[in-house]
């Protein structure tokens, strides 16, 4: 089964940006309510004993929407952090590459967030060739799909700012810029810093240290029932 991923953080630790009652909410009922779910659509079936990125390649659906879903809000709590240091190294040499500069990229995450429509997630991946790229995914899309490596991912998803934010997505956006877990996207970016792309599946090399990344996020918590 997939267990419920412990947050990286106090459950009061982002306030004021994101209060203790959201993540009541967010955390503890929408995420999950999707791993939940995700463990009784699959129970008796072929997903039953695989990793979650591997039901997300491999599925479709309701079982599939569950499964990203329960990704994407583990990645978002990892993308977080009480106090942002800026990215530094190799991460900032490629944002100001690919963007021209952090507040360049600042501008093009506030208007990706801000413009889309409905519920979904924007995304700071890494596309197979290697170029940085903010990409917005509908409801459950996720860039596992498509083989992207995402460094961080903003949730712009009703539930996740309502309560503290009300119809204001804009200043929620603005405050999700100033506790961005850089460090986080920093590692999984330069372990993935090679000319040789490496997918998401498979990744079962316990000494590739990307690998032990995803497997602190996906599959640390999994056992078998």
């Amino acid at each position: 089964m997939i267990e419920l991923q412990k947050l990286p953080f106090e459950e009061d630790a982002l306030e004021p940006f994101i209060s203790k009652e959201t993540i009541e909410f967010h955390y503890h009922k929408h995420h999950a309510s999707y791993v939940k779910n995700l463990n009784d659509l699959i129970k008796g079936t072929e997903y039953d004993k695989i990793s979650l990125s591997s039901i997300i390649r491999d599925s479709d659906g309701v079982i599939f929407n569950n499964a990203a879903q329960t990704f994407n809000h583990t990645f978002y709590w990892k993308s977080l952090c009480a106090k942002s240091t800026p990215p530094k190294g190799k991460l900032l040499t490629k944002i100001e590459e690919d963007f021209g500069s952090l507040e360049a990229l600042k501008e093009q995450f506030l208007k990706e967030g801000a413009t889309l429509f409905g519920s979904g997630w924007v995304w700071l991946v890494r596309e197979a060739k290697g170029q940085l790229m903010l990409k917005q995914t509908k409801n459950a899309d996720t860039p596992l799909s498509y083989g992207a490596i995402p460094l961080f991912v903003c949730d712009v998803w009703e539930h996740a700012y309502y309560i503290d934010y009300r119809n204001a997505r804009p200043k929620y956006l603005a405050e999700f810029w100033e506790h961005i877990n850089w460090e986080f996207a920093e590692q999984t970016y330069e372990a993935t810093d090679n000319d040789v792309f490496i997918a998401i599946e498979p990744c079962n090399d316990i000494h590739d240290p990307f690998c032990q990344i995803l497997d602190d996020m996906q599959n640390a918590d999994r056992v078998t029932s």
